[in-house]
């Protein structure tokens, strides 16, 4: 299975490469005698978008936030060479749900939800869908999902989709209401999600918990360690989405 992996930033995106270390035959290329194990050195996309190949993978940086997502995702999907892709991942750090999702840990998203898209009202948020328009939550297929964090020892739990990274009681309170069952935010997953959408095809999210949704607390933050676990996770995922046939 070829697959498109959408990060933000370049050390997430060198981590997901770091841990794609096996040798995956790319479908559509034979890697040349300076490109052991399917690795080239990363191109440069219309747009500024970096991307990266690794065996069947390419890992795409994309930029901060759901739209910047969904406009590198969407370059990168138009512009595929070959038979295209076959799934397209969201990857990257993000906060995680305490106690659910501590510190270091992974959480694979079996629904990727935008949780502020929509509208405040004085009895409430109100989503897009609640007021009669667009969508606010993508399904990644069941069975890969469950096979990903099986893989990885990752909670499967949905993944938020926030525009701003929450940092009050106030704001975690209000998620926990809206998504009991919430493992983890992050900022770009419904804009990947949107576009895979756009060409017809599935999603899935991953994401490395780096600090505790809450009130903000740089210092508490642990990046080094979230990116350590996002290379980790990559390692024991590859092989899944490889050998994945799609959805049944």
């Amino acid at each position: 299975m070829r697959a498109l992996i959408v990060t933000a930033v370049t050390a997430e995106a060198d981590s997901v490469v770091r841990g794609l270390s096996g040798p995956v035959p790319h479908p559509d290329h034979t890697p040349g005698p300076d490109h052991a194990h399917g690795s080239e050195p990363p191109r440069t996309l219309p747009g500024g978008y970096l991307i990266h190949r690794r065996g069947a993978f390419d890992v795409l940086v994309a930029g901060v936030g759901p739209a910047a997502a969904a406009a590198g995702t969407a370059t990168a999907l138009a512009l595929a060479a070959g038979p295209g892709y076959g799934l397209v991942v969201s990857a990257g750090i993000g906060g995680g749900f305490a106690p659910a999702a501590p510190i270091g840990s992974l959480v694979v998203a079996d629904a990727i939800v935008a949780a502020d898209l929509g509208a405040e009202t004085p009895q409430g948020f109100l989503t897009v869908v609640e007021l009669g328009f667009g969508r606010s939550v993508h399904l990644p297929p069941a069975e890969l999902a469950a096979r990903a964090a099986e893989a990885t020892g990752a909670l499967l739990a949905p993944v938020l989709t926030v525009s701003t990274v929450t940092g009050t009681a106030a704001r975690t309170t209000a998620l926990a209401v809206r998504h009991p069952l919430a493992g983890a935010e992050a900022m770009e997953g419904f804009g990947v999600a949107e576009a895979a959408a756009a060409h017809g095809l599935p999603v899935l999210e991953v994401r490395a918990v780096s600090n505790a949704v809450g009130p903000r607390d740089r210092d508490a933050w642990r990046i080094g360690e979230a990116l350590t676990a996002l290379a980790d996770g990559f390692r024991a995922l590859g092989p899944v989405l490889a050998s994945w046939g799609g959805p049944s």
